[in-house]
């Protein structure tokens, strides 16, 4: 059962999204608390899995990493077995930076991040089109990312 979030949580969380490298002082600060319960509150959310880890954001660009393809895959088989052998072997590509089983005209959609489209059309020849039950792909070239963020905006 999924433990219920008060609203002193949601505002943490919230503040971690947003600034995962604050101090603990200033997070108490932000949140209305002094500093020991803000931190035994943070570890607790921690401890019960609610935070899983702490991240940087890098900007693609800067990093020769700024071609997004949206990858569509249809798949010849779907049994248990089928799909999780598509789920491990896909894991292992970093370029492909989510994977989306879907309910809809094909079973996954890939978000591929590369340098640009000559390293794109040798991943997919080389390594998608490669993976596991793989029947059919479509690529979509992303023309800009209007809204991108991995946040969840919580509220108790």
């Amino acid at each position: 059962m999924r433990r219920q979030l008060d609203s002193i949580d949601c505002r943490i969380l919230n503040e971690l999204q947003s600034h995962g490298r604050i101090s603990i002082v200033d997070l108490a600060e932000r949140v209305h608390l002094t500093k020991t319960p803000c931190s035994e509150r943070v570890k607790r959310l921690e401890r019960d899995g609610i935070i899983s880890g702490y991240s940087a954001n890098i900007d693609p660009g800067e990093v020769d990493m700024g071609h997004v393809m949206i990858v569509h895959v249809n798949l010849s088989k779907t049994s248990d077995s089928a799909l999780e052998d598509f789920n491990r072997a896909v894991r292992l590509i970093p370029e492909v930076q989510s994977c989306m089983m879907i309910a809809g005209p094909f079973d996954y959609m890939l978000k591929v991040r590369t340098r640009d489209i000559n390293q794109f059309r040798q991943l997919l020849g080389e390594r998608i089109s490669q993976l596991p039950s793989v029947m059919q792909t479509h690529s979509y070239a992303v023309m800009e990312s209007v809204k991108e963020t991995g946040m969840i905006e919580l509220r108790p």
